[in-house]
């Protein structure tokens, strides 16, 4: 096949993929977002809400834990490098405790380090995200969880309904669309905070 053609092919999948319906968790859902960056928890927020998902925001683990078992959201999306307790800890915990254990939970950092994927799935996260990301990825990982049966699916009939938001129009406009990496020396003592817990 010639180079053309093939490229022709390809970019003629990419529009059908884009066509089809995008799989989406039921409206409302309830996602956490815990990150020690503003800018991410903003971007997050952004990014969900107006795909009509309501957003809960905090970041700090101890914090996380707390409104997981008082809250009880469909999905969190949970930051390795935290101040105080780290990711894995907390991730560790929601696992053990019977308030929380069913919740999918996915990891996120812009940490290098390759082992951390190891870990994430070691200690029983759904998934893990890499920063920077941008919307195909957060809604990427949405997708393959409802289609896990992890998540349940938007009715496609239904019309997707915004959630409350507490920011203007024009605080949405000034957020970005892609959550960037945080620059390095953010956190004192980084490396000593991603230690994954003891068995």
């Amino acid at each position: 096949m010639a180079p053309q053609n093939m490229f022709r092919r390809l970019l003629r999948g990419g529009a059908d993929r884009r066509k089809q319906p995008r799989v989406q968790a039921r409206s409302g859902a309830c996602v956490m977002v815990v990150d020690d960056s503003a800018t991410i928890r903003a971007v997050f927020s952004k990014m969900l809400i107006q795909d009509g998902y309501s957003v809960i925001t905090t970041e700090s683990a101890e914090k996380a834990l707390e409104l997981a078992y008082s809250e009880r959201p469909d999905l969190i999306f949970l930051d390795i490098v935290l101040p105080g307790m780290n990711g894995f800890m907390a991730l560790r915990s929601l696992r053990h405790d019977e308030r929380s254990r069913d919740i999918p939970i996915v990891m996120i950092s812009g940490n290098v380090q390759a082992t951390e994927q190891f870990y994430v799935q070691r200690f029983g996260a759904d998934d893990f995200m890499k920063k920077p990301f941008g919307r195909a990825e957060v809604f990427d990982r949405i997708r393959t969880l409802v289609e896990s049966g992890r998540m349940m699916p938007r009715h496609p009939d239904l019309h997707r309904t915004a959630a409350i938001s507490s920011m203007s129009e024009e605080e949405m406009a000034a957020i970005p669309d892609v959550a960037l990496r945080e620059p390095e020396g953010t956190l004192e003592n980084a490396s000593d905070t991603l230690e994954p817990p003891s068995q």
